[in-house]
């Protein structure tokens, strides 16, 4: 049995864990979010898999360790967490009207009772098109205060979901962790998260 190890504080994450019913802690990596690399896919596999390091250095063996990163892109520009309203506001006029895409990358450490490591990145991406937003639209969700903590400043399984008109691929992807593809990767290793302890 292997205990599972969230490396993430995001409430929704720990949501769609418990949803699935996997049994797991919460370690949060608070290292420093800083990457070099420019491509969507590269950024959240880097990202994920600094934050799985980070907390796989706490445990030895029968360890499970998930690290997550989600950001947004339109057009090759970049759209992490806002740092303010002001930049929440740009970046819903930004993705008003139009498609984008949702990449998040996950890394997957495991250490087995004998303490060897297996490891495993991947990404996900969906696209996300979004209503023509008003002036009072942008300005009332902002003051929700709901995207101030979300990758491209909004949440697709909050208030924001009255904007969503399309969704390509996988929603959970767009949540902050593709659950599907996570269970698929840890059975290659012939685990079954929802078992553990």
């Amino acid at each position: 049995m292997y205990q599972i190890v969230l490396a993430s504080g995001s409430p929704r994450r720990k949501e769609i864990l418990s949803q699935v019913g996997i049994n797991f802690t919460v370690c949060v990596s608070n290292m420093e979010e800083i990457t070099s690399e420019t491509l969507p896919e590269n950024i959240v596999m880097e990202l994920s898999k600094m934050k799985a390091h980070d907390i796989a250095k706490q445990y030895e063996t029968n360890t499970i360790i998930i690290g997550s990163d989600t950001i947004v892109a339109y057009k090759n520009q970049i759209l992490g967490k806002p740092k303010n309203e002001d930049h929440a506001k740009e970046m819903l006029q930004l993705l008003s009207g139009v498609t984008h895409e949702v990449y998040t990358g996950v890394t997957v450490i495991i250490k087995n009772d004998s303490g060897e490591v297996e490891e495993r990145t991947f990404f996900e991406i969906s696209k996300v098109t979004v209503s023509d937003l008003t002036e009072e639209e942008i300005m009332d969700y902002i003051k929700s205060k709901e995207p101030m903590d979300k990758a491209g400043a909004y949440a697709v399984q909050g208030r924001f979901a009255a904007h969503v008109t399309r969704i390509e691929g996988d929603y959970y992807t767009i949540v902050g962790l593709p659950i599907a593809r996570l269970y698929q990767e840890v059975k290659k290793f012939g685990i079954d998260l929802v078992k553990q302890m």
